[in-house]
């Protein structure tokens, strides 16, 4: 196997880890208006991602500095045929930064409460739009002879890649809703059971019509593999959560989105970015690689960065991995009181 051939692989391990670990933190956020009652509630949806959305967010970081250093070609058709939708999805990431840094600084109802309806749309809107993207890097976009996009913003709105968004938003607050049953305790943890069996099935229908979709369009024997793991993945984590098997549900559900993003890599290579207009102009891991030396050079230093990162972060998983309820949440101080 060629250099450029792994870091096509770690590329793609570092987007489905990136899809499984903030995958649930998008949906606790969407959550935040489909499942919490009150601020209270809310609250506790906050805090159980508090410790480690930020974290979950070093795996987006090094997808697309990997990206830009070992395929520096796929990077800048990328970033500038999909412009406006990564501007948009990098302007949600930074306002959602902001607003769990920010909602708590003030005890005003209205200051909380517009920081908390940030949190929903920057959480709801990346995990759309992830999907659309995806799918149009499998789908194919109008790619010329000089590797660069030359289509406009309204070609990346078909009805696949928005199928695709569909299932990534859906998919993702499933997980999401299996994670606060997994990280909670009390009636907020019975109806997160409850909303994701009615999620569950609706992302079973989408997810099947979008996988099959693409595996009709470009699959092969890898990628059907793949996609017949997602599918069983996504039904034992909907039977697992009905029996009460929080932590069943979630491994499966996080196994159904490494298979799915899986199977999409596999049916992308070895392209990385095909054409639609003819596949002589696709960009592939041979003509979009950087120089084997560079690729040398990064294999080592991931070699060394990397467990770093994956201790670290299990860590922290340890540290803040008990359940947490409405009794765990200190009353909100009056506005008075915090002059």
């Amino acid at each position: 196997m060629e250099l450029h051939d792994v870091w096509f692989v770690l590329i793609a391990v570092l987007w489905i880890g990136y899809f499984f670990l903030e995958g649930f933190d998008f949906g606790v956020g969407v959550l935040t208006k489909l499942l919490a009652r009150d601020r209270t509630e809310k609250r506790v949806l906050i805090n159980t991602i508090g410790p480690v959305w930020d974290g979950n967010e070093v795996w987006l970081l090094s997808a697309g500095g990997a990206t830009f250093a070992a395929f520096p070609e796929w990077y800048a058709t990328l970033f500038s045929g999909f412009y406006l939708p990564l501007l948009l999805i990098l302007i949600c990431l930074i306002v959602r930064g902001v607003a769990f840094e920010y909602r708590a600084k003030r005890p005003e109802e209205r200051w909380q409460t517009n920081w908390e309806h940030a949190i929903f749309w920057t959480s709801l809107l990346p995990a759309l739009l992830w999907g659309v993207a995806f799918g149009n890097i499998v789908r194919g976009v109008k790619i010329d002879a000089q590797k660069e996009y030359v289509g406009n913003f309204w070609d990346l709105l078909n009805p696949y890649s928005i199928l695709g968004g569909l299932v990534t938003l859906t998919l993702f607050t499933f997980h999401g809703t299996v994670f606060t049953a997994l990280k909670t305790v009390g009636d907020i943890r019975m109806r997160a059971r409850k909303l994701a069996l009615t999620l569950g099935l609706l992302t079973a229908v989408l997810a099947l019509g979008f996988l099959g979709w693409t595996q009709a369009d470009n699959g092969d024997g890898k990628s059907l593999a793949a996609m017949i793991v997602a599918v069983v993945a996504l039904v034992a984590a909907i039977v697992a959560i009905k029996l009460g098997r929080e932590g069943w549900s979630f491994a499966l559900s996080g196994l159904t989105i490494v298979a799915a993003v899986a199977m999409l890599f596999l049916t992308l290579f070895p392209n990385v970015m095909p054409s639609s207009l003819n596949d002589d102009w696709s960009l592939t891991v041979t003509n979009a690689s950087s120089t084997p030396y560079t690729l040398k050079i990064m294999t080592w230093c991931a070699g060394i960065a990397t467990p770093v990162v994956l201790l670290y972060q299990s860590w922290t998983y340890w540290v803040f991995r008990k359940r947490i309820g409405t009794q765990h949440i200190a009353p909100d101080l009056p506005a008075d009181a915090a002059h």
